[in-house]
């Protein structure tokens, strides 16, 4: 069966395949939309203490940039573009998130 090396060297490999990351495609999808000044939708609920995925489009004509200063996160999107950030688990709270080239178009997203 083995000593106790070859034991230890199987539950080595045991953990770290148990400690492997969520990768992306495997987590929870919102999807907002930027189009030339508009955002889409404008709030967002989330459920806390769950790492999730924001897709952002960019479906408009003119370069967007998805920010949220509060949740520390930006992204720049061509037009036509679509991309995504991770959240990782947060406590309950409200986060603003705007198109910074056009910051009239904001959006709440409500983490409860």
């Amino acid at each position: 069966m083995g000593g106790p090396a070859v034991r230890i060297g199987a539950l080595a490999s045991v953990l770290v395949l148990c400690s492997v990351p969520v990768q992306a495609a495997d987590l929870p999808v919102f999807k907002i939309t930027l189009r030339d000044g508009t955002i889409s939708p404008p709030r967002i609920e989330a459920p806390a203490g769950t790492r999730f995925k924001l897709e952002i489009t960019n479906a408009g004509k003119s370069p967007a940039e998805f920010e949220s200063i509060s949740l520390r996160k930006e992204k720049v999107l061509g037009p036509g573009v679509t991309s995504f950030v991770v959240v990782n688990p947060t406590s309950p709270a409200q986060h603003v998130y705007f198109d910074d080239f056009h910051p009239q178009a904001k959006g709440v997203l409500v983490i409860k």
